[in-house]
């Protein structure tokens, strides 16, 4: 099976080209989290892996939380691409994979995943690392930045985009996550992890004189 990854969440953006557990090639770019240059990541694995598009036969896509404008960005690039070729989708969690990313580094023990929730918060999730797997231990919640300082005062060891050594979801780890999973779903069906509603504010009507 040849998987392409896709994960937007953070501020470091990737895609990854996977078949059948093997890597073939990933190109990444920081361009900061309102910059996405997809096609041209995508481009650039394809050449390097030199696959065409059409022997593509999943997408996966890390759902975050994280960047909602990058997020948005690979889950509507999932569904344009299997509206137009029927390509399977899934979706993997982007703290998963950053979970799987630390595993990949031989960070084990007990390892705390930290994403800025923004507003003061973080989101935070908990797992056992080894070399043969990664356990969750606490699933993701939001908790307040203090509980972060408090833990890394502590000693105890959290990774994240903002951490002080940061590491990222990464597509690869995307890749290596939808290689075990077969639960495809439609395009439409893929939607951002958030623990919190997405709040609008309507701007009131414009006055008249």
């Amino acid at each position: 099976m040849t998987t392409l990854a896709l994960e937007f969440s953070s501020a470091r953006r990737s895609v990854a080209l996977m078949r059948d557990g093997l890597m073939l090639a990933e190109a990444a770019e920081t361009g900061g989290y309102r910059v996405t240059h997809a096609f041209t990541l995508i481009e650039q694995v394809l050449a390097q892996a030199q696959i065409a598009r059409e022997a593509v036969e999943v997408i996966a896509v890390g759902l975050g939380p994280g960047s909602y404008t990058g997020i948005r960005a690979a889950i509507a690039l999932a569904q344009g691409w299997q509206l137009a070729t029927g390509v399977k989708v899934l979706g993997i969690s982007s703290v998963d994979s950053l979970a799987t990313a630390a595993q990949m580094l031989k960070i084990f023990g007990r390892v705390h995943g930290v994403i800025d929730a923004q507003r003061g918060e973080y989101y935070l999730a908990t797992w056992e690392i080894s070399a043969t797997g990664c356990i969750i231990l606490a699933p993701l919640k939001i908790v307040p930045s203090d509980e972060i300082t408090t833990r890394q005062s502590a000693g105890e060891c959290c990774i994240g985009p903002e951490m002080p050594a940061p590491l990222f979801p990464s597509s690869s780890a995307v890749a290596r996550l939808a290689g075990g999973r077969n639960d495809f779903v439609a395009g439409e069906m893929l939607e951002p992890i958030y623990l919190r509603e997405t709040a609008f504010v309507k701007a009131p009507p414009a006055r008249t004189f």
